[in-house]
Formats: structure tokens, sequence, C-alpha cells
């Protein structure tokens, strides 16, 4: 699939990819539509304090880990398009109800809803892959998730024009620009049923074939050490929620903490009681059919799945937990440097720009990951290469700074390792090759996910994209204890635990660059 192709909208798998990525453009344009707009929420609400949005912040990622399990179950039973349309459509009143919540606990509850629409990056990728031939879907499923992505760039870029531009005038343009954003979703999300077709028309008989599972149920293995695996890799999936139960417990607002003790100990015993009740249908599901014997041709290799849900966590987890850090990485470290007239440069804002590349670079790096899985005939090379390169680039962006002494709140001091404008550049530069080889391998990873299990390709999919935000989760827990320095060395160990891992566990999968 060359450039010239990607405009060929006489294709019809070529529309079906450009109204796909503008879906999962528009759930992240709508599911990081707070971030842009906190600093004049903060100012316009005089009831609303920063602990307020450190918490909204945390509610706002809180149930993607689930949701995206549940959707990825969803899309296997019903098809990606009406999930997809479901899910814009749905998603949209919690953001109406955000725009115009006038109580922290309205703000709360549609935030921690508002985080569910974090599962649209799943539904995609098998709507593209039942569109795209094994040779291609590589390059079809990168473009899908790097322009995809690009939505939460958008909504930092827009959001504060709308409200500033069209309704500055107004006490609670902020609102207003907000509910723009939750209307987008809403009309999208009704237009997009009619668009698109879950598949191509079969060439003889003009009939549809979703190859769908029978029903939604945990996921089908073929061993019983696969089953092993496979409820041990879901444990951590209810972990990160206990972890993020645990940071918003540490939330004091207006002088008492957001969740009293018992209500956690409640919490902690639901997720408890989910794992437990997860395991029982597993087992419920797997077990007759082990002990039937699978026949060959739905075997398939769980250990796959593992490599790949390890690679996500290290990639995006990383990623999402970097972008998050960067900007405050790059003003502290070249606080000093100036120019030739002697004036500080690193600005919040220069520190924002250069943030921003390893974000931006998305729109090229990650279609490129996936075209090269597709070109080098090898898609397990490919994602080792990657993860390799993750864990040189994170350990070069450790060395852009050197520890010097201790200010007076006893945090340790980080000073460029060279000073000079030139290891600024130079510090740009070690992390926008970084950020390709990071977002490169989220590219190279679901170019091998709808390889595994054509009508498991949404659970996979689901579990995987699940892991990215528990490594998310996992990476920021680790931030807070540790320095900037330290923790780019940590990144790096990540990539480099998971590159071994792949090494050893992933095969490659039968058919991975099949014509049709």
């Amino acid at each position: 699939m060359a450039i010239p192709e990607l405009i060929d909208f006489r294709q019809e798998r070529i529309r079906t990819l450009h109204f796909t990525w503008i879906a999962f453009f528009i759930t992240f344009y709508v599911w990081f539509n707070m971030a842009p707009l906190a600093s004049t929420i903060l100012a316009k609400v005089n009831w609303l304090t920063k602990d307020h949005l450190k918490v909204l912040a945390i509610c706002n990622v809180a149930l993607t880990i689930p949701a995206r399990i549940v959707v990825g179950a969803l899309i296997d039973r019903f098809g990606s398009r009406i999930i997809f349309s479901l899910l814009m459509i749905t998603m949209s009143v919690p953001a109406f109800f955000f725009a115009f919540g006038n109580s922290f606990i309205q703000l709360l509850i549609s935030r921690l809803i508002l985080g569910s629409i974090g599962a649209g990056f799943v539904i995609g990728i098998r709507m593209v892959a039942q569109w795209f031939p094994p040779k291609m879907v590589g390059r079809a499923e990168g473009f899908y998730a790097g322009w995809g992505n690009f939505g939460s760039a958008w909504a930092a870029m827009t959001l504060p024009w709308i409200a500033l531009h069209f309704f500055g005038e107004y006490e609670n343009g902020w609102r207003y620009a907000l509910a723009i954003n939750g209307g987008v979703s809403l009309a999208y999300g009704i237009v997009f049923y009619f668009l698109v077709r879950d598949v191509p028309r079969n060439g003889v008989t003009k009939a549809f074939h979703f190859k769908k599972a029978e029903k939604t149920q945990p996921m089908m293995v073929s061993s019983y050490r696969d089953l092993i695996q496979y409820l041990i890799w879901s444990f951590p999936l209810v972990g990160a929620m206990g972890i993020l139960t645990w940071k918003i417990g540490l939330a004091v607002v207006d002088g008492a903490p957001i969740l009293p003790q018992n209500i956690l100990n409640l919490i902690y015993g639901i997720l408890a009681l989910i794992y437990i009740v997860h395991v029982i249908k597993v087992l419920q599901v797997n077990l007759p059919r082990l002990r039937a014997g699978i026949p060959e041709k739905d075997k398939y290799r769980w250990g796959n799945v593992a490599a790949l849900n390890s690679t996500y966590f290290a990639n995006f987890g990383a990623e999402l937990a970097v972008v998050s850090m960067l900007p405050m990485f790059f003003e502290n470290v070249f606080r000093n440097i100036t120019n030739s007239e002697g004036n500080y440069i690193m600005t919040a804002t220069l520190a924002g720009i250069i943030a921003a590349s390893f974000a931006f670079v998305n729109l090229f790096a990650r279609p490129l990951g996936g075209l090269l899985s597709d070109k080098m005939n090898n898609r397990k090379r490919t994602m080792l290469i990657y993860m390799f390169g993750i864990a040189i680039g994170f350990f070069f962006m450790a060395i852009i700074s050197k520890y010097n002494g201790f200010d007076a709140d006893g945090v340790r001091l980080l000073d460029p390792l060279f000073d000079g404008m030139w290891w600024l550049v130079v510090a740009v530069i070690i992390t926008v090759v970084t950020s390709i080889f990071v977002q490169g391998a989220e590219g190279a990873t679901f170019a091998i996910i709808p390889m595994i299990k054509k009508e498991q390709t949404g659970q996979i999919a689901g579990m995987a994209g699940a892991y990215g935000n528990v490594g998310a989760v996992v990476y920021l827990v680790i931030y807070s204890l540790v320095d900037d320095k330290t923790f780019f060395y940590i990144l790096s160990g990540g990539a480099l635990l998971s590159f071994i891992f792949c090494w050893i566990m992933l095969r490659e999968p039968e058919g991975s660059f099949a014509d049709e």
C-alpha cells in the first residue's frame, strides 16, 4: 500500500481505513479534552482546586483497562461497526455531563465513565484487519493507529482556541468548547454506522462473511500451559486497577481523603472478586474444550499474546508516562542555558514544544513500524529491533543529564551532561529518535496481533491495549518515587526485559505475509 493508494478513494478498503482512523481520532479527541482546558477550568470554577483536577486526571484512565477488555470481547461477537458507533454515541453523554457539571461529584462520575472511550483504539484494529491481507495489514494498522492517536494532540491544539475565539466573552466558554467536543463524537458515531461495513463483499457470492465468536466470553486457549499463562497475565489487569484505586485514595480534597478507608477496602474486595469470577469463567469455558481435545486448525500460541502484552507495556506504557514528564524534564535540566545576549531560553513554552515532538512523530513513526513489519519478511525480527532500539534510546535519554547536588528540599538537581546550545540540540535529536523507536514498536506490535487468531483479534488487541495502560500506571507510580535520570534507566530496562521475553516467547505467526 503506497502513498498514492492511500488517497485512492475508489477502493472501499481505503475509504474504510480513513473512516476508521477518523473514528479512533475522535475517541482520543474526546478522551483527552480536559487537560488542554485545565487551567481555564481552574480559573473559571471557584469551587474547583488543583487537588480536584489531579483526582479527575486519575479517573480519566481508571476504567480504560477494563473497557478495552470488555470492548475487545464485544467486537469479536458483534463486529466493529456497531460497537464503534455505540461507543462514540454513548460516550457523548458523559462528555456533555462533564461539560455542564456543576458539582465535583458530577465531574468525577462523568470523567470516570468517559475514560471508557479510550477503548476505541481496540475496535479499529479488528476492523482494519478484516479489510487488508496479511502482507499489508502492518502498514494499514500503523496508519490507522498513528493518525488516530493524533486526536489527543488535536484536542490540545484546538479546544483552547475554540473556547477563546468562539466563546471568549462567555464565562462558561470552556463548557461550550467541551460540549462541541462531545457533539462531534455523537454525530460521527451516528454517521460511522452508515459509512462502513465490517468486512468486504465476497467477490463471487456478493455475500458478507464476518468470522465472529459464538458468544461473548473469555479467550479460548489451546493447551493447559496456555491456560495457566492466561490466568497469570490476567492478574496485572486487575492489579493496575488496585494501584489506581490506591492513588485516588491518597488524594485529599477539602482536607479529607476522597475515598475513606472502608470504601477503599470495599473496592479492593470487589476487584479481588472480579478476578476470582474471571478465573472461574475462564476455567468453565476452557477446561471442557481442553479435555475434548483442540482441533489443530483452532490452535494458536498464547506465548505470542504474552510477548505482545510485554511489548505494549514497554512501549505505549512508556510513551504515556514520558509525555507527562518530558516538558518539566527539559525545563529543569536546561534551566540555566542562555543565548548570546545572556537571556534564559528554556521557557515552559519551548519545553512544551520539545516534548510535543515526542508525540508528533506518531503521524509517521507508527505507520513506519507497520510498514517495516510488512516489508522485512520477518515480523519477530522487526519487533526485536524496535524493542532493542527503545532500550538504547531511553539509555541515551538518561545520560542527557548529570547529577549536581541537591536543592533546599533535598531533591537531586540535574544539569546538562555538557554545556552549550549544541547539547540541547543533541538532546532533542535523542528524544525524537527514541520516540521513533517507541511508536514504531507500537505499530510493529499491532502488525502481529491480527495474525495470531483471527476470531479473537478483538480480545487479543484489547488485552495488549490494556497492558499499555497497565504500563503507564506502573511507570507513573515508579516516576513518583525516583528522579528523572533514574526513571529513564528504568524505562530502558523495561524495554530490554521485553526484548528478551519476546526473543524467547514470540514466534512468527503462520500466514503472516499471505496475499489474502
